[in-house]
């Protein structure tokens, strides 16, 4: 596996978790579970990128190295690809998009994403999982993936796709999808494309970003995880989830 790093954006603002990667799980703040994580990694350096003072300070207080960035981002990937620039790492640095609200992602699957881009015919790559019920198949919160014979994907989508056309398929279409879990690895060559770029129709419509690279023309790896990691946190819900899920 190639030399990479981790970048942990993190923002305050969150409407449906205000001051999310504060939040405290277990009697400590989130942001610092997702940091233990990328430690537990094979990473040969991690930071914590934000434009939040508060985060910063929160971040330091547990030792970890924080990156400013400015306020303007829309994106972890906007975000990320300026810690690139603010770092000087080359257009081949591997570079881990661990989201600030993925504390239970365990460290063998940033590896494991990490370790993907040594195919040199992937310019990202990320982890997906089966789907465990019908539910999950119809939840927009849940990004479905759909992925070619060699593991490249065709499509992400908040919509139950690929649809059953006879009621006797549903079973077969939901097995063809896959949970998209949210980790990426980049070289900031590709980040540098992706952020120059405009968001495409389809990037507007699903409110994906990773769709921007597909209408690049960009190749995504995708590959079922070692482990299926927890829940990542968009609500009080998963909030009490991910508690249970640090604690098991």
């Amino acid at each position: 596996m190639k030399d990479f790093v981790v970048v942990i954006p993190s923002r305050y603002a969150s409407v449906r978790l205000p001051g999310k990667p504060l939040r405290e799980i277990n009697g400590r703040p989130m942001l610092e579970h997702v940091y233990e994580r990328a430690m537990e990694s094979a990473a040969s350096d991690i930071l914590i990128a934000t434009d939040d003072d508060r985060i910063a300070e929160a971040a330091e207080g547990f030792a970890a190295r924080v990156c400013m960035t400015g306020e303007q981002h829309h994106s972890g990937t906007e975000r990320i690809a300026e810690v690139c620039d603010l770092m000087d790492w080359t257009n081949e640095k591997v570079v881990v998009n661990l989201q600030g609200d993925e504390p239970a992602m365990p460290a063998t699957l940033i590896d494991q994403c990490a370790a993907l881009l040594d195919d040199s015919a992937a310019d990202i790559a990320t982890l997906a999982s089966p789907l465990l019920s019908q539910d999950d198949f119809e939840n927009p919160n849940i990004v479905k993936a759909i992925v070619d014979d060699n593991g490249y994907a065709i499509y992400f989508s908040r919509a139950a796709i690929p649809y059953a056309r006879v009621p006797e398929r549903l079973l077969s279409a939901r097995d063809a999808a896959l949970h998209h879990h949210g980790i990426y690895a980049y070289r900031c060559g590709v980040l540098r494309q992706l952020v120059a770029a405009e968001p495409s129709q389809l990037e507007i419509a699903e409110q994906l970003e990773q769709l921007r690279a597909l209408s690049l023309g960009m190749t995504i790896r995708v590959a079922t995880p070692t482990v299926r990691p927890g829940a990542g946190v968009d609500t009080e819900e998963d909030l009490a989830q991910a508690a249970q899920d640090l604690s098991s």
